[in-house]
């Protein structure tokens, strides 16, 4: 019973982040204003690859930096998202605390955000390529103007796959273990492995920290994702959940990322479409295996198909959670 008392508020925060960000997003006008934490964060990682990044260092000193850096940009952050949470519960009542705290921690969470984008790439790709290749270039890493109608829509597909995985289910879930300081955790590691944890001269060795990290915490979510899809796709008329389980368990270890497949490969098979292939990365040409089994050719209406598919998952996680936060609290009554 102990147990139950103790994840009651970090999973109440993350139902109350989760229906906060489902219904306002994080206002624009206060990115213009105060920024983001995402972006406070990007600056302390940014500092730190400045600093202990340097053109002198040998492979093997950057990436003992590259440790250091790591540690510091999880540490700092999670810290100062302690400090605030227990001065927040120290200060207000619990009915203002809790509130609050998941209004909070709503920012660490993207699921209007992505929604939005990803339906402007389907608006776009119904009245030119060429806006829809603007559209898409706000998302993704990869050259839009050597992508064509399929490219575009694929490409934003895969983000609405991948990022609902690392942007909506992964800090949702490190959130309802530890609150507001364990969204904060993932979304330091996150933002870190995004900045610095690729595969180029500068940061291979010094972003070996960051890209193993983001690996490792990104695992549980992944598979959870993958299984909201699955749901959603049972609850949708259209949708196949048998091809999304027999795509998932045959295709999503293939992928370039051992994260990233899951998602895609769940909502590949459900839409009946093939996800990522043969891509180009500022102008290499990188072979990757396919992922689904039906036509590659996306159209606009395969994109809508997927929003949908999206915002029935996000539902699905966010009845699950408000589930476990009744039956934690049912159970921490009864002691």
């Amino acid at each position: 019973m102990r147990l139950s008392r103790l994840l009651l508020r970090p999973v109440s925060t993350a139902c109350v982040a989760s229906v906060t960000d489902a219904m306002a997003g994080y206002p624009q006008a206060l990115v213009s204003r105060i920024g983001h934490p995402v972006i406070w964060i990007g600056r302390l990682i940014d500092g730190l690859d400045r600093r202990l990044n340097t053109p002198e260092c040998t492979p093997i000193r950057r990436r003992a930096n590259g440790f250091v850096a790591s540690a510091v940009t999880v540490a700092v952050p999670t810290l100062a998202a302690v400090a605030l949470e227990r001065s927040i519960r120290r200060i207000l009542p619990p009915s203002v605390a809790l509130p609050l705290t998941g209004m909070l921690a709503s920012s660490l969470v993207a699921q209007r955000s992505l929604h939005d984008h990803v339906l402007a790439v389907a608006q776009q790709a119904q009245v030119s390529l060429p806006a829809a290749r603007r559209a898409v270039s706000h998302i993704v890493g990869r050259d839009p103007e050597q992508l064509d109608e399929a490219g575009v829509l694929r490409a934003a597909t895969e983000t609405l796959a991948e990022n609902f995985s690392d942007g909506i289910v992964a800090p949702l879930f490190w959130m309802a273990l530890g609150g507001l300081p364990g969204a904060v955790f993932y979304k330091a590691v996150n933002t870190a492995d995004s900045m610095i944890g690729h595969r180029t001269p500068r940061h291979e060795a010094f972003g070996y920290a960051a890209a193993r990290l983001d690996d490792l915490v990104n695992l549980p979510a992944s598979r959870l994702s993958a299984l909201w899809l699955i749901l959603a796709a049972l609850s949708l008329p259209g949708m196949d959940a048998h091809a999304a389980l027999r795509v998932l368990r045959r295709d999503a270890r293939t992928h370039r990322s051992p994260n990233a497949g899951w998602p895609e490969a769940a909502m590949a098979g459900a839409l009946g479409i093939r996800l990522s292939g043969p891509r180009a990365y500022n102008g290499v040409r990188v072979a990757e295996p396919w992922v689904g089994d039906g036509t590659p050719d996306l159209r606009p209406a395969d994109l809508f198909r997927a929003l949908a598919l999206y915002r029935r998952a996000c539902l699905i996680q966010t009845l699950a959670g408000l589930t476990a936060m009744l039956l934690l609290a049912r159970m921490a009554r009864r002691r």
